[in-house]
């Protein structure tokens, strides 16, 4: 082994669905034997902590419990030689909201169920997330290289979900598509600017999938649809997703 990996995130890195499930991985956890960590690790030789876990928010990085698993930052030791995440879209409620965009209209006048959906498709709801997450990532970067001095710490931001501003993503609406854009080119920039403020770098994944969207011919990326046993989960990454994330993270590492 070359060294110590840790490896941290939401499910867009844990890799939910994607066969073969993570050895020993917590319940929830959607953790994949075959995401982007382990392919890195098995790649470049690391001796591989994967605390990836789907749902995960900049809090459950650094000090909330997750299903009774610790914050993903204890697992961190000062002897790492590598860190990455993936962080800051469940804080904007980022896939949430495509989700709640593709369900039928009837669906935000249901009882209880209604109003968290009027809730995700709030744009203001969303401009006042989006308002919080720069402080919420810049924590992110402070506190791992506080805790981590000598190691490269990336910041791995989010794979391209939708297509190009005019090309239709059914079954979701122009005017949803377009507010998707929005939050993910702002989450992107916060990446960017927390990375450059905390002495961290930026494995630049969005920009490289532009052409891999989830509408395209060659997708990274699942539609808008229902969780099915054994698929990777709806808008989130799919195997070869995966491995074009490892590509990236490895070559900005060699």
């Amino acid at each position: 082994m070359t060294g110590r990996y840790v490896a941290l995130g939401s499910s867009m890195a844990a890799g939910p669905g994607i066969r073969p499930t993570a050895s020993g991985a917590p319940f929830g956890s959607g953790r994949s034997a075959v995401n982007y960590p382990h392919l890195v690790a098995t790649r470049l030789g690391h001796d591989l902590a994967d605390v990836t876990f789907s749902g995960a928010t900049t809090a459950n990085v650094l000090h909330e419990a997750q299903r009774g698993t610790p914050p993903q930052i204890t697992r961190i030791d000062g002897t790492e030689e590598l860190i990455t995440v993936t962080i800051g879209g469940n804080d904007v409620g980022y896939v949430p909201f495509l989700f709640a965009a593709g369900l039928p209209r009837f669906v935000a006048s249901v009882p209880l169920l209604g109003g968290k959906v009027r809730e995700l498709l709030d744009p203001a709801a969303r401009d006042a997330a989006l308002d919080r997450v720069p402080t919420a990532l810049a924590a992110v970067g402070r506190a791992l290289r506080a805790k981590a001095p000598d190691a490269r710490i990336l910041f791995v931001d989010y794979l391209t979900l939708l297509p190009p501003a005019g090309t239709p993503a059914p079954p979701l609406s122009d005017t949803h598509a377009d507010t998707g854009r929005r939050i993910a080119d702002t989450l992107k920039r916060h990446t960017e600017t927390a990375a450059a403020d905390t002495g961290c770098e930026v494995v630049h994944v969005a920009d490289a999938s532009v052409d891999h969207h989830a509408w395209s011919a060659d997708p990274w990326t699942t539609r808008v649809g229902l969780p099915l046993p054994g698929r990777p989960a709806p808008l989130h990454p799919n195997a070869a997703g995966m491995r074009a994330v490892a590509d990236l993270v490895v070559a900005a590492l060699t």
